[in-house]
């Protein structure tokens, strides 16, 4: 992961927003409408934080209207950035699948209530 890239792609308008709701699986769709994000800038922005290994696709869910539709979840908990003399260097704690399965725990039981 290129510090300087990683740093350039997260000061882009709604990259961090993205990050931070998919803590849980989002597909394109519901992450446009709860950050009310044009659809198109939301499909972009995806795709610069998939390639980025910031955000990767989880799998594929039945939308409201019955179509598969692709979902997508954070890989990262937490970025450390360190400026020093000679170099940046960014140090990311991944997320683990036991986490992502506690939130998806989590998620449900907010749903079920």
């Amino acid at each position: 992961m290129d510090p300087v890239d990683v740093l350039r792609v997260l000061g882009n308008k709604y990259n961090a927003e993205i990050l931070e709701a998919t803590h849980a699986p989002k597909s394109a769709q519901e992450l446009s409408e709860e950050l009310d994000i044009p659809i198109a800038t939301s499909y972009r922005r995806i795709e610069e934080l998939n390639e980025h290994d910031l955000l990767k696709l989880e799998g594929k869910e039945l939308s409201d209207e019955g179509r598969r539709t692709k979902v997508y979840r954070r890989q990262v908990d937490e970025l450390t950035v360190k400026f020093g003399v000679d170099e940046t260097d960014i140090e990311t704690t991944e997320r683990t699948e036991a986490k992502n399965a506690l939130v998806d725990v989590w998620s449900d039981l907010r749903s079920e209530q």
